[in-house]
């Protein structure tokens, strides 16, 4: 396969943005947070949250680099990889992102990271997973057609 899905990596860019962003809005004007118990449970499903986002990552990346294929969102892929946390979200990379983000959003008490979390993989959906979802058919036919039927695009359907 020779054709890449984008010509810009959207995901990182969206998602560092989305820090950036969420950060900036948090020293202007800083959403309530809970303190007591509420604050130290928040923080608990946070440091999860991260824990869990980037076991996502790190199991993805091995897997790419397993079957020799581009970990790059703007690379043609050569390989589908559909085992490990790819039999549970046709994303697991993002999905542990947003996860990152949105528990570090917990964690430290930030509601904007968590907010932005959300909005970045509305956006990369819309501008890199779409995109991918064709470039993968392309190349894949019938093989990414199963693949997608059974496997959902996060850990849910839409």
């Amino acid at each position: 396969m020779t054709t890449a899905p984008n010509r810009i990596p959207w995901p990182p860019i969206l998602f560092l943005a989305a820090i950036v962003l969420a950060l900036i809005l948090h020293w202007q004007a800083a959403l309530p947070w809970p303190g007591g118990a509420a604050r130290f449970v928040l923080a608990a499903i946070g440091l999860c949250l991260i824990c869990a986002g980037l076991a996502l990552d790190v199991a993805a990346f091995r897997l790419f680099r397993k079957h020799r294929t581009s970990i790059l969102p703007n690379r043609a892929a050569s390989s589908l990889i559909t085992e490990g946390p790819f039999a549970k979200s046709r994303n697991p990379i993002y999905l542990g992102n947003t996860l990152a983000i949105f528990g570090a959003g917990l964690l430290f008490g930030v509601a904007w990271l968590a907010l932005a979390a959300v909005a970045a993989a509305f956006a990369v959906q819309k501008l890199a997973i779409e995109r991918e979802e064709a470039h993968l058919e392309a190349g894949f036919g019938a093989l990414w057609r199963d693949y997608a039927a059974k496997t959902p695009r996060w850990l849910w359907r839409f």
